[in-house]
């Protein structure tokens, strides 16, 4: 007999079943859109907390086109293993380049990321990479720019009640209020945990009705933690970075032990926290400081850089903050973005040549030190205001 797990039994096989991510399958969501155009589908990276639904939307993304679909996950998979299939595939010189699903994408190196770009450019396959992590930091810039990163929220409560409806009837189990809502906290957005949970504790009751101790049975007999890697990733981080950034250090401390409990690599942490010192933080010895974190934590590792952590978020947090440096920057940013390359003005430009110092290049530099450098069109424009005091 055939042990299907019930995730996998019930898990969508078409847009009109899946639950969540509206503002990507929904009826303005990119992937719908692209979806009706057929003969172009482009490499995806899905970049989500587990549970979801990107294993489910890339099955459905196959099955919608019409396209064989291959899944592996990098933590088992050769790239070997891709290659081979892509050439299989070659030789059966099929209309339709394959889309290959590779789950856990972050856990491939750079390396093996590198050999997989001559096939997502040359069109090769359709790579749906899938990841917990942020792929800025993850994923190899080269095939960054081939792919369209698509961002998928933590399941809220409405969605996860959808799903534990189909399942509840599946089942042929009750819950009540309050084992309901034991349930879904426990899930904390994981569709995936809510099902196992779920699927364990029905196995084991004999009544109609799955009660709060039922639950609680079922995930000891699992060994479900609440604080996974990746889970509730997104507020955690920001709330985590904002605190800091408000001198709140006993919140800071505190979404820091929120990460490390659930396993997040330590020098994801201290990278944000290098960004920061530069971004939030008036002394210049705060980099200094996030740097040495990022080494003792490369250098030792869990659990012991644990305490480095604490150690620079306690600094960064009740440090004096300025945003000014940060400010100016994207003020000036957005002046190139906008106005694009402004012609540089000819008396700072380099003479380099005998033609080039008689049509002005480099006239009178010396005497002009005190104008304004910049492009003639921003002549005299203030980014950095040096005057603001810094909230502390």
């Amino acid at each position: 007999m055939v042990n299907i797990p019930l995730p996998e039994i019930l898990r969508p096989k078409t847009l009109k079943d899946f639950v969540g991510q509206e503002n990507l399958v929904g009826p303005n969501g990119i992937i719908r859109k692209l979806l009706k155009t057929k003969d172009f589908f482009p490499s995806l990276i899905f970049w989500g907390p587990p549970g979801s639904g990107k294993t489910t939307l890339a099955r459905i993304i196959a099955n919608t086109l019409k396209r064989e679909f291959f899944e592996f996950s990098a933590v088992n998979t050769k790239v070997k293993d891709i290659e081979a299939l892509i050439q299989d595939k070659k030789q059966l010189k099929l209309v339709n380049s394959p889309i290959v699903f590779l789950d856990e994408i972050h856990r491939f190196n750079k390396a093996q990321q590198d050999k997989l770009l001559p096939h997502v450019e040359h069109g090769d396959i359709i790579l749906i990479g899938a990841t917990t992590e942020n792929p800025s930091f993850e994923v190899i810039g080269p095939l960054l720019s081939r792919c369209r990163v698509l961002i998928l929220s933590q399941l809220s409560e409405k969605d996860l009640l959808k799903i534990l409806g189909r399942a509840l009837k599946h089942v042929k189990k009750k819950l009540n209020k309050d084992s309901e809502k034991f349930l879904l906290e426990a899930a904390n957005g994981d569709a995936r945990v809510m099902l196992n949970v779920l699927e364990i504790a029905a196995s084991l009751v004999k009544t109609p009705t799955i009660k709060i101790p039922d639950l609680e049975t079922a995930l000891q007999r699992r060994q479900y933690t609440f604080d996974k890697r990746g889970e509730d990733f997104y507020n955690v981080i920001s709330a985590f970075i904002k605190s800091m950034r408000a001198s709140d250090v006993d919140s800071a401390l505190y979404y820091l032990a929120r990460m490390v409990a659930a396993g997040q690599d330590p020098l994801y942490i201290a990278r944000r926290m290098v960004v920061f010192a530069s971004e939030d933080v008036a002394s210049p010895t705060a980099l200094v400081v996030a740097n040495a974190v990022f080494a003792a934590c490369n250098t030792i590792g869990y659990p012991e850089c644990q305490e480095n952590l604490a150690a620079g978020v306690v600094y960064l947090a009740t440090a004096k903050k300025d945003r000014s440096a940060y400010d100016a920057y994207m003020k000036a940013l957005a002046d190139v973005n906008q106005f694009g390359n402004l012609p540089v003005p000819l008396k700072i430009r380099n003479p380099v040549t005998k033609l080039m110092k008689e049509v002005g290049y480099g006239d009178g530099y010396e005497k002009y030190t005190r104008d304004s450098l910049l492009p003639e069109k921003l002549n005299g424009k203030k980014y950095y205001q040096n005057d603001k005091k810094g909230r502390t």
